[in-house]
């Protein structure tokens, strides 16, 4: 269900009831989820959780860790099973890793088992937000910029073919991203 059109998500495509307690921030690296994520729980008093941390504290080791040992195959499908492990719990808010809608049953389970909501912010923004951060093993190269331009064409038509709700997190405050999450909630009669 597509919260800020008058059209209804075709949902027979998953062969799944729509589900929505839950709530699943997604986007790219940079775009906030963890930070808006963390305040929405708290206004929702919902669990807030964070699956790449989830999965550094089940594994004992770091993201770029990871992917140095495993690759990027290795971390996707540490990735899938967390998502599926925390995407059927209840009343909870969670932040996605960037990669996250790359997978189809990630997609296949966000999108069946709570709100998805796709936290929007400019190319330039996110090159601005995670251009110093040395825990993001994709953008580890010679050209960041060109990196996240072409995760960016790459993923976007999944982050808006998922999305519930999106909401642009450019140039505004968390709390205004929060509180215009929480109105779109609450008049849609999901809270």
């Amino acid at each position: 269900m597509r919260l800020n059109s008058t059209n209804q998500a075709d949902h027979s495509l998953y062969n799944v009831p729509m589900h929505k307690e839950s709530i699943f921030l997604i986007g790219p690296m940079g775009a906030g989820k963890s930070t808006v994520g963390k305040l929405l729980a708290e206004k929702l008093n919902y669990q807030f959780l964070d699956s790449d941390h989830e999965i550094e504290n089940r594994t004992g080791a770091t993201i770029p860790m990871i992917f140095d040992i495993e690759g990027e195959p290795g971390f996707r499908k540490r990735e899938a099973a967390m998502i599926d492990d925390l995407s059927q719990r209840t009343e909870i808010v969670l932040a996605t890793g960037g990669g996250v809608v790359e997978t189809d049953s990630n997609r296949q389970h966000l999108r069946s088992r709570g709100v998805v909501i796709y936290l929007r912010s400019s190319v330039d923004a996110l090159i601005n937000r995670t251009k110093n951060d040395r825990n993001r093993p994709l953008l580890q190269t010679d050209n960041p910029a060109q990196v996240l331009r072409e995760l960016m064409e790459k993923r976007e038509p999944w982050y808006l073919e998922m999305a519930d709700l999106v909401i642009e997190t450019q140039q505004t405050s968390v709390h205004k991203v929060v509180r215009r999450i929480l109105d779109k909630l609450e008049a849609d009669g999901i809270i």
